[in-house]
Order: structure tokens, then C-alpha cells, then sequence
């Protein structure tokens, strides 16, 4: 846990035992630190019958294919956000079908959120923080070695691409 300070009166924070977990909490006014995952919106797109994904440039997983993804932010939902996602990620105007799964781990600081969705517009290109968008047919996907390396997070993260990409990379698209 990293608070040092409460952010209500500028005590230090101390670790304390509430509901039966380690959290912070200001002795002096009691404010408790709580600490949520972020939720991450992901898109898994098909385009012209062949699944989109992006060769991500930043962590986690750098240079691995995935869907696009990113966090959702205040005042948009996770619809929303799925679809902004896309348009900054791989160019792509999409429609949502339907949810693809929510995927959670207590060791990783986010869940994430899939949809299913189609393309309505615009034209595959790396945006945002992708290094390049790929269009892959079913039963073509690239190869991904789980990461030997990394963090939980990339190990978690690998695990959702498999569990989202399964119907392409099995041959029978999305």
C-alpha cells in the first residue's frame, strides 16, 4: 500500500486491520484507503469476417497481440468507453453485440470488461498505443508464448486474450 498521507487531513496513514484485511487508515479522522481495481475496457472487434487485434507498444505485454483495451474514465461507461477504445487503439468505428466476459484476479489492480462488436466505419490503423493493428482470419491468429517474465499482471492479461480470442483462435470466429 502506498498512501502515506490521508488525502482528507494530512495525517500519516497507518495499516490497520478492517474487515479482516490490511488497509490504511487515518488515525486522526478515521478515513479508510481503499484500494479498487480499475476498470478496463476491451473491444474484440471483427472487421471485414477476420478478428482485429493491436501489437500493444507499452506494458503490460508489450509487443503481444490483443484486443484493444484500455481504462475507462470518468463520466463515460464502459460501453463508451469500449467504443472510444477502439477508435483511438485501431481506428475503428464499432457497433457492441454483446458481452464477452469480465475478468478479475485479486492480485491485479484492474478488471476488465469485454465486448463482442463489428466494425461500422473507419479504417484499421495504429493509434494511441498500438504499434501496429493486424486482421486475422479464424484458425490464423499469431502464436503467443504465455510471458516466462513479468508481472502478474502480464500473466493474467495473457490468460484473458486466450479466453477472448478462443472462438478465432479454434477456427470458428467470433
Amino acid at each position: 500500500m502506498t498512501t502515506r498521507h490521508c488525502s482528507q487531513c494530512g495525517s500519516r496513514m497507518v495499516v490497520a486491520s478492517i474487515a479482516e484485511r490490511p488497509r490504511e487508515q487515518c488515525p486522526a479522522c478515521g478515513f479508510i484507503a481503499y484500494r479498487n481495481p480499475a476498470p478496463v475496457a476491451m473491444a474484440v472487434i471483427e472487421h471485414e469476417q477476420q478478428l482485429v487485434l493491436i501489437r500493444r507498444r507499452d506494458p503490460p505485454l508489450a509487443n503481444y497481440w490483443a484486443p484493444p483495451a484500455g481504462y475507462v474514465e470518468t463520466g463515460e461507461s464502459v460501453p463508451e468507453a469500449v467504443i472510444r477504445e477502439a477508435r483511438e487503439e485501431c481506428g475503428l468505428e464499432i457497433v457492441l453485440d454483446e458481452l464477452a466476459g469480465v475478468y478479475s484476479q485479486a492480485d491485479v489492480d484492474v478488471l476488465i470488461v469485454a465486448y463482442r462488436a463489428h466494425s461500422s466505419g473507419g479504417r484499421p490503423v495504429a493509434g494511441d498505443d498500438a504499434s501496429e493493428v493486424g486482421l486475422f482470419s479464424p484458425g490464423q491468429l499469431p502464436p503467443q508464448k504465455a510471458p516466462v517474465a513479468g508481472t502478474a499482471t502480464d500473466r493474467w492479461l495473457h490468460q484473458v486474450i486466450l479466453d477472448v480470442t478462443a472462438p478465432w483462435r479454434a477456427g470458428t470466429g467470433g
